[in-house]
């Protein structure tokens, strides 16, 4: 039996985060990228919806499956529409702030890394990933410059 989500040209429904903390070293902002050994590519934690399953609920399920991390989410930022194998994709996500968790490495997802919005943007495999990090800063109220030293 075929979902609503299976019929031929409907979008197929994902939906994830930018995954962002303060690093334990020097409370600099940082990002977290997953790395998937299936596509070898670099992007921010996310994946298909469940059936009926709420986006933002969808989007914190991944965040938890591929980064071993729990999240307080935030505001929500730009939907991503692309073909996937031949088939449109719409992403949507929320900026998500890291609250803790440990990391195990799955065939999905073999390694995170914690990265500044500088190093994150070009690890990026996929371009419209790169435009989501400009729209974490804007709703963070956050510059490319380093917190100020007093």
């Amino acid at each position: 039996m075929t979902s609503p989500d299976d019929t031929p040209g409907t979008p197929v429904r994902a939906a994830g985060c930018v995954l962002w903390r303060r690093s334990p070293v020097d409370g600099a902002l940082e990002l977290c990228l997953v790395h998937r050994p299936k596509y070898d590519d670099w992007s921010w934690p996310k994946g298909k919806l469940k059936h009926d399953e709420e986006p933002l609920a969808g989007a914190l399920r991944e965040v938890a499956e591929e980064t071993g991390c729990t999240a307080v989410p935030g505001p929500e930022l730009p939907t991503l529409h692309y073909l996937a194998d031949g088939r449109p994709k719409q992403v949507r996500y929320w900026a998500a702030e890291a609250t803790g968790g440990t990391f195990l490495p799955t065939d999905e997802v073999d390694r995170i890394c914690w990265l500044t919005p500088e190093a994150a943007r070009p690890r990026l495999t996929r371009p419209g990933d790169r435009d989501l990090v400009d729209a974490l800063l804007r709703v963070l109220h956050l510059t490319w410059a380093a917190p100020a030293r007093t």
